[in-house]
């Protein structure tokens, strides 16, 4: 159980620190409006994982009562899906672009509110959610929708300290970023590394 939820949080920071339109939206909004208005931001994109773990909670837990087939087949969907990720990332420019242009400044509510539509009204975080947690359910005596709670919270947790880290170090990261041209292309393949092995990990 332990080994699991720590694999889980494991996979979940590696994830959250590799590029991605999330991370580098708080990254920009926390060099053009400061720190206040990125962590703003992050909670924004935090709270809206909450809808998605609802949904997937009650909706995957119906279907492991209803069939066990049905639910190794979500099983083998997620792990083709991360596989598929894998290679779209296999596929995308290992740069890294940081734009100001496009970042117009905002209040901490606009940027709040922005965040969490951002997040709750993407589709991509609802397949990534199913595709990600049913492999990681970690025992057959508690209530699926309580692991399923369990680990959308050690996913937002997880999120939030790289994502608060991204927005506090954000005028560092963003030098770090535009003086070394090698980080993203070894965020890259971490991040390719990464969901291989856990589509691995769900098919095993």
């Amino acid at each position: 159980m332990i080994e699991t939820l720590l694999s889980f949080a494991l996979a979940t920071s590696v994830l959250s620190i590799s590029p991605g339109p999330d991370n580098i939206f708080v990254l920009t909004q926390s060099i053009v409006n400061g720190r206040k208005f990125g962590l703003a931001t992050v909670i924004g994109l935090i709270s809206g994982c909450l809808v998605h773990t609802t949904l997937l909670a009650f909706g995957v837990s119906a279907v492991i009562k209803a069939s066990e087939s049905l639910y190794t087949g979500i099983k083998i969907f997620g792990a083709v899906y991360l596989l598929y990720l894998a290679y779209k990332v296999y596929k995308t420019d290992a740069s890294i672009m940081v734009s100001k242009e496009n970042a117009p400044k905002k209040s901490t509510s606009q940027l709040f509110k922005q965040g969490f539509i951002m997040n709750v009204l993407n589709p991509k975080v609802s397949i990534f959610f199913l595709a990600f947690f049913p492999g990681f359910l970690y025992s057959e005596t508690i209530n699926t929708v309580t692991q399923f709670y369990v680990l959308g919270f050690i996913f937002m947790f997880v999120s939030f300290i790289i994502f608060f880290l991204i927005a506090i170090l954000a005028g560092s990261i963003s030098k770090k970023i535009k003086s070394n041209t090698n980080i993203g292309f070894y965020l890259k393949w971490i991040q390719i590394i990464v969901f291989i092995l856990i589509a691995v990990f769900i098919l095993l």
